[in-house]
């Protein structure tokens, strides 16, 4: 039977093309080199070295011997190294999940510097909305998550750094027939316009709704970025984060109004999985930082 030492073996005389050079460098008398490159070709039933007076070259099925050998002494090393790095906590990816809410031009550095550390590991990052955060962390979708808000998922080992809490602007755009009204709003004025809602990820935990009156149309979409584009449209009204509401209004896209039923802030937080703890995983959370510095980088 072949063994990593006989590829090994062939390895090495196809590379010196000689028995001698060979025996050289595996520190064995030629003779023994000879008869060992004998017994693999008898094994395979093929001739794998043409042998000339000084030298041997490689016939076309020693030469694909060859070939396979190496990739096979390669595959046999890669699988030795990522065994021990397992051992020692090593994992081959690492999954962040976004809550849909954070500002998410700040997670380009993080891709960039997680690379540059990490030649090794897979980067996955997910897009989530409201429940389906705590849904990929429950379910391993995700090792950690960036922004998930109000809910905590059943069972699990997880952790918490508070990021803040993000606070909610009513908007409607600056030609809605709402825009011009300056007292509070009621819910009797809201209740006949489509409340623009995010389409909540989680399969298996209860979905949230941002906003939503009894008897109230919904607009569903899929992140905020198509429901600022139906906010500016005046296709309907609703609540936005302050941080992305605030340059649509200073910009005149959008109007804040005042509601006599307010929605109060959201807490937010960076949550993981201690139990997939990795030297990925750690890095990213010394990276990521404190509260004050997550509130500024994802939220501000």
């Amino acid at each position: 039977m072949l063994s990593q030492q006989m590829f090994e073996l062939i390895d090495v005389v196809a590379h010196t093309g000689s028995f001698t050079a060979a025996a050289k460098k595996l520190h064995k008398v030629p003779s023994a080199i000879s008869y060992s490159v004998k017994q693999i070709e008898a094994e395979l039933g093929v001739e794998l070295f043409v042998r000339h007076h000084r030298s041997v070259s490689l016939t076309p099925a020693g030469k694909h011997f060859a070939t396979k050998a190496r990739v096979f002494l390669n595959d046999l090393e890669l699988i030795k190294r990522d065994t021990l790095r397992v051992a020692n906590g090593w994992k081959p990816s690492l999954s962040i999940a976004l809550d849909n809410i954070v500002r998410t031009d700040s997670v380009h550095a993080l891709i960039a510097d997680f690379y540059r550390q990490f030649q090794d590991v897979e980067l996955i990052i997910r897009i989530e909305v409201f429940n389906g955060v705590w849904e990929a962390l429950k379910t391993g979708r995700s090792d950690i998550a960036i922004g998930a808000t109000t809910a905590n998922p059943v069972g699990g080992t997880f952790k918490f750094t508070n990021m803040g809490d993000i606070d909610w602007l009513f908007v409607v755009s600056f030609d809605h027939p709402l825009a011009l009204i300056e007292r509070p709003l009621e819910d009797a004025q809201l209740r006949g316009f489509p409340s623009i809602c995010l389409e909540d990820t989680s399969r298996e935990l209860p979905k949230r709704i941002t906003w939503l009156l009894n008897e109230q149309r919904r607009l569903v979409v899929p992140d905020w970025h198509s429901a600022t584009n139906c906010f500016v449209q005046g296709l309907g009204i609703g609540y936005m984060p302050a941080h992305l509401a605030g340059p649509l209004i200073e910009s005149g896209k959008l109007v804040s109004k005042a509601l006599y039923n307010v929605k109060p802030p959201s807490p937010c937080c960076l949550a993981w999985n201690d139990e997939q703890m990795s030297p990925a995983l750690a890095w990213v959370l010394a990276y990521l930082g404190d509260g004050e510095q997550l509130h500024h980088q994802w939220l501000a």
